[in-house]
């Protein structure tokens, strides 16, 4: 609808709506300049973008890129959000997550959070990380609990810590129907992180104890959370949690709730990245995908899927951390806009131990920024009838669901995870997803990108180990850079200084500038430190300067008219003067000094490993 200012003249009024072919012959000409003569739809091609699960991402979506119809707000399919109001009422629901063993100090971190924003808790409780259950009650002493909600990580074994719980509501005189919260009862997901055969009649039990006696509590947690860890897709995320909680309700429906009470027992719990369209997207996907799932059981009205987003670990990295405020700053924007009713932002200094007060303050103020500044939580949906997010959002669902119908012919989610299929799946898509890391085409801020040599380590208390794993692996963006800049750093500690590298610029700095600082950057990401003095070279200076650089090896940094005049004579000056290796930045080309050609797209990690190697650098 357009709506006209008040004399009716709308000042659109003289020109024209672009059609789409104009778009598309502007586009023509712009890639024409850079060098690209492409026509068409192939244009339009060239600006498009591959993500995961074969999807792709277009320059320019219309109201031709039809999906299906969204709904309304907390009205089947539910894809605009599992309730009409949203979070608009009170905002989201900010679940801060504490792994502490001593009591003492948990319940001082609790309180803290709880008077500065935090509105319920996840807690670790047995097992090496978290609080011990004999120490719950004195952990939770001065917490409301029917104010607060609690939501339960206990393990593999939750019995003990459920009972711990309930017993504490009791001695309390609190009723049962005043209790909130989570059991956080996952046999499946615990399968998928152990590799032990799921135990199910438990998990049954704690929810038909819920369903009769505590309204409030939900049994039962569908955590996606494994799968991503793997390094599992978005839509692999969402097929295997949808794979989870069909399991679940199966066996819940077989020990007499109906369809309604056992959906009622599930909290689903996703990653947010910060791809903030894709987690948009995700999470508006999952809900179309429990709706169906729903229907197809006979009960559509109950497919409103409650969900807990958490900020994705996979992302977070240990070095450079403050830049991981961004990363959860864009997940959690993703997932407020996405409508998930619960969101638990990780500190900023997760990978490296147990957070202090001040990243656990961040985190929780993020979700505050987040509402009360920036007045997200505002609107319902405010991604709905995006052209872009609503197309996203339906492939997304139709690859999970295809991925899911492949789960369900192997024999449903415990099957996929005893037969090794899920393990396969997202271990080739970790493969895949590694390749683009090393090369960077995946470019991780701080890390693979823009790292800084001699940032300060941010150190924290070391976290307790957690229990031992021998199903899913836990993956990390930063893994295959960490490990080089490790080397770097022990290398440091032995012998006083860091592998160099001089950088030969060829040519005044307006030509060599861009190559060179490709190059430094490349460098620097694998700890090998760039010496960039003299400014330029050429073959009558490069030996002297390259001696007093202190390095062993040496890169060509210029355009490739310079490398053709000027790269073997630099090359040879530099060999003379005892470099044993003449890297040039740029892709291959013929020149005889050049041993190694790094450039955008080689693969970075293997290129400095073996460098590395060769320098002797454990």
């Amino acid at each position: 609808m357009t709506v006209l200012p008040a004399d009716g003249f709308s000042p659109a009024a003289e020109f024209t709506d672009p059609s789409h072919d104009q778009w598309q012959s502007l586009v023509e000409g712009v890639l024409r300049r850079s060098g690209k003569d492409v026509e068409g739809a192939a244009a339009e091609e060239a600006l498009s973008t591959s993500i995961e699960d074969g999807l792709t991402v277009r320059p320019l979506y219309t109201s031709a890129d039809a999906s299906p119809d969204p709904g309304l707000p907390g009205f089947a399919p539910f894809t605009r959000g599992s309730r009409a109001t949203g979070n608009t009422t009170d905002g989201w629901d900010v679940r801060q997550r504490h792994e502490l063993a001593d009591p003492v100090r948990l319940n001082e971190a609790l309180l803290g959070d709880l008077e500065n924003g935090v509105t319920s808790l996840w807690l670790a409780v047995g097992g090496p990380g978290g609080v011990p259950v004999q120490g719950l009650a004195r952990a939770l002493e001065g917490v409301h609990l029917d104010l607060a909600p609690l939501v339960l990580d206990a393990g593999a074994d939750p019995g003990p810590a459920v009972r711990e719980l309930l017993g504490l509501h009791e001695a309390r005189g609190l009723a049962k129907e005043a209790a909130r919260g989570s059991l956080g009862v996952d046999p499946l997901g615990q399968a998928a992180r152990t590799g032990a055969e799921p135990e199910l009649g438990t998990a049954v039990d704690w929810a038909l104890l819920c369903a009769r006696a505590y309204p409030g509590l939900r049994a039962l947690a569908v955590d996606a959370l494994p799968y991503h860890d793997a390094g599992g897709s978005a839509a692999e995320e969402l097929a295997l949690s949808l794979a989870t909680g069909v399991a679940y309700l199966r066996e819940l429906t077989a020990a007499g709730l109906s369809v309604e009470e056992a959906c009622a027992q599930l909290e689903f719990r996703y990653a947010a990245t910060a791809d903030q369209f894709l987690t948009i997207a995700k999470l508006r996907a999952a809900r179309r995908l429990w709706a169906r799932v729903a229907e197809v059981c006979g009960a559509p009205d109950a497919g409103a899927q409650r969900q807990h987003a958490v900020t994705s670990s996979v992302m977070m990295t240990r070095r450079d951390p403050w830049v991981n405020m961004l990363r959860t700053t864009l997940a959690c924007l993703g997932a407020g806009v996405g409508g998930a009713e619960s969101v638990t932002v990780l500190p900023f200094d997760h990978a490296l131990g147990l957070p202090d007060a001040f990243a656990r303050r961040i985190a929780r103020n993020t979700s505050t920024i987040l509402m009360e500044e920036s007045h997200l939580a505002r609107v319902t949906d405010p991604a709905g009838g995006s052209w872009y997010v609503e197309r996203l959002t339906d492939e997304l669902a139709s690859s999970a669901w295809a991925f899911f119908q492949e789960i369900e012919r192997a024999g449903g989610q415990a099957g996929a995870l005893r037969s090794g299929m899920a393990q396969e799946r997202l271990a080739a898509t970790w493969a895949a997803r590694s390749k683009d890391l090393a090369r960077r085409k995946e470019p991780v801020t701080g890390v693979s990108e823009f790292p800084a040599l001699d940032e300060r380590p941010v150190e924290r208390e070391t976290a307790p180990a957690g229990p031992a794993r021998g199903g899913l692996p836990t993956v990390r963006r930063d893994e295959a850079f960490e490990t080089l800049r490790a080397r770097s750093d022990a290398h440091l500690a032995a012998t006083g200084s860091r592998p160099k590298v001089f950088l030969a610029a060829l040519g005044p700095a307006s030509v060599h500038t861009a190559r060179a600082s490709f190059a430094a950057n490349l460098f620097l990401s694998g700890g090998i430190q760039p010496v960039h003095e003299p400014v330029s070279v050429d073959a009558s200076t490069a030996a002297a300067a390259f001696a007093a650089s202190g390095a062993g090896i040496a890169c060509l940094c210029s355009t490739e008219a310079l490398y053709a005049e000027q790269a073997d004579g630099v090359a040879a000056a530099l060999r003379a003067a005892g470099a044993e290796q003449v890297f040039l930045a740029g892709r291959p080309a013929e020149y005889a000094g050049a041993d190694v050609h790094v450039f955008a797209g080689c693969d970075v990690v293997a290129v400095l490993s073996s460098e590395l190697d060769r320098m002797g650098v454990a």
